[in-house]
């Protein structure tokens, strides 16, 4: 769970404290096809590249999902989040998890090698004070790996144009902070410690999450997700991730 607009700090954590019960159900491949399975895989494969036998810190772990996967191949792995349930189901994998804001992270300078974060900065109203703290917990020579909701992507033009939809029993979309911000934008917001050395493009030709459970188009569009995800289409990804070498 993210850093929330002070107005709203009540709607989005009652969100993320009731959303952490059924949090896992969206995966295990029988909702939408698989759609959740398919974006943590690829978000989970190019954080492997930098982050295979370091110390780990996730920002935002919610139910510890992730931080799971990563524990597997880091050397060590802790997470924060801001909603005590989401954090309950994370203790109850036996990981190491504390409450804590993505823009003040309760850890000392050059902390860990890789700092990562799907999903949470885009609900960061101060974005840039989080990329801050999470390339000051970060070695120098290591890597941040973060993920932003791209506008010029077909997701960003679904939910620029849609209704607010349902979140939750007593929650609508538009209740929780959310930002967009471009690849570009994401370049200028930087820290001046901090270089692009890799991008990853998550969501790019698929136009609704339901469309992996249709057959044949399902195991098409997981296909070509995975042979465009690095390629320079990746900048039309749904969600676009940047990995980030510290000076």
């Amino acid at each position: 769970m993210s850093e929330p607009e002070p107005h709203r700090a009540h709607e989005t954590r009652r969100y993320y404290d009731e959303f952490a019960g059924r949090y896992d159900d969206q995966r295990g491949g029988a909702v939408t096809g698989g759609y959740h399975d398919l974006i943590d895989d690829l978000e989970m494969e190019f954080l492997e590249r930098f982050a295979r036998g370091k110390d780990v810190l996730e920002v935002g772990c919610g139910t510890g999902l992730l931080l799971e996967r990563i524990a597997g191949f880091a050397r060590s792995a802790r997470g924060v989040d801001l909603s005590p349930r989401m954090l309950e189901r994370a203790r109850d994998r036996g990981l190491d998890v504390s409450e804590a804001s993505a823009t003040s992270l309760p850890f000392s300078d050059d902390a860990f090698d890789v700092a990562c974060s799907f999903k949470v900065l885009a609900h960061v109203p101060d974005i840039r004070g989080a990329l801050a703290e999470m390339a000051r917990v970060t070695r120098p020579g290591g890597v941040i790996v973060a993920e932003f909701y791209n506008p010029y992507s077909l997701r960003g033009l679904a939910k620029r144009l849609g209704p607010a939809g349902a979140i939750s029993k007593h929650t609508r979309e538009d209740a929780v902070y959310t930002r967009f911000d471009s690849p570009r934008e994401v370049r200028a917001m930087l820290p001046e410690c901090l270089r692009i050395v890799a991008r990853r493009g998550v969501r790019i030709v698929t136009p609704a999450a339901r469309a992996l459970a249709v057959p044949v188009l399902g195991p098409m569009l997981r296909s070509i997700e995975w042979r465009l995800c690095d390629s320079p289409l990746a900048a039309f990804g749904g969600f676009w991730i940047a990995a980030l070498k510290k000076s």
